[in-house]
């Protein structure tokens, strides 16, 4: 078998999704890609989040370590989650910070679209995990948008 380079379909096929044009939701799944990719105490993940919060970045970033823990710990099937580097996002990726942008305002949809990513239906600690972590940028004035 020989190696194929990787062709502009094909990436359109793995990674449908451009990345949200919202700066605030790129930073949130920077970090997700990073505690996907490297673990829940990646330091680049920490410094992203520092570098967007300043001195609050502490409950931002414990809360999304508490919600990919949570994510984790709940999934009956696998998450597929980019490479940071990558300019597009998985289907999965969008589901995410779609979930994470309605959580508060379409708890209802929100709620299925949890259910589908996760393979399962009891999805409650998980969206209050997701409500928790789009609170706190919220909270801080960087609201999560898709």
């Amino acid at each position: 078998m020989t190696d194929m380079p990787l062709t502009g379909t094909a990436t359109l096929a793995t990674l449908p999704y451009a990345l949200p044009e919202c700066g605030h939701s790129r930073v949130a799944l920077f970090a997700i890609r990073r505690m996907g990719a490297h673990g829940l105490g990646d330091a680049r993940a920490a410094h992203v989040l520092f570098s967007t919060f300043g001195e609050s970045f502490r409950r931002p970033l414990t809360l999304l370590r508490a919600f990919m823990a949570d994510m984790a710990a709940s999934a009956m099937q696998p998450i597929a989650i980019a490479p940071c580097c990558c300019a597009r996002m998985t289907p999965a990726e969008r589901t995410l910070l779609s979930v994470l942008a309605r959580v508060e305002t379409r708890s209802d949809s929100a709620r299925l679209l949890m259910q589908d990513l996760l393979g399962q239906r009891g999805v409650d600690g998980v969206l209050a995990s997701a409500a928790a972590v789009a609170a706190a940028f919220a909270d801080e004035g960087r609201p999560l948008a898709m």
